[in-house]
């Protein structure tokens, strides 16, 4: 199901994911050098059509000097923040 998001998980991965790159002042090209994963596989990412592994969490993470886990943890950050909003706009 290419160019759609396919769960709930993967806008709030791809977002944290972009925030946290754009707050550490890379580019996706810079990012992907540094990580060693391919620019458009983060892009991919980022907009939610693709999910990546745990290996490339972690590439990605050590890239950014964070651990793993706390890219996940901002990106479940990202998914409540998302589920309160929506919450809101549906009352």
């Amino acid at each position: 199901m290419v160019g759609k998001p396919v769960g709930s998980h993967e806008l709030p991965f791809g977002a944290a994911l972009r925030r946290v790159r754009r707050a550490a002042g890379l580019s996706q090209e810079q990012l992907g050098l540094e990580s060693g994963v391919q620019r458009n596989f983060i892009s991919l990412i980022e907009l939610g059509q693709n999910q990546p592994t745990i290996s490339t969490i972690s590439k990605l993470a050590r890239a950014l000097g964070m651990r793993a886990s706390e890219l996940v943890a901002e990106a479940e950050r990202e998914g409540q923040a998302g589920t309160k909003a929506r919450r809101t706009v549906a009352q």
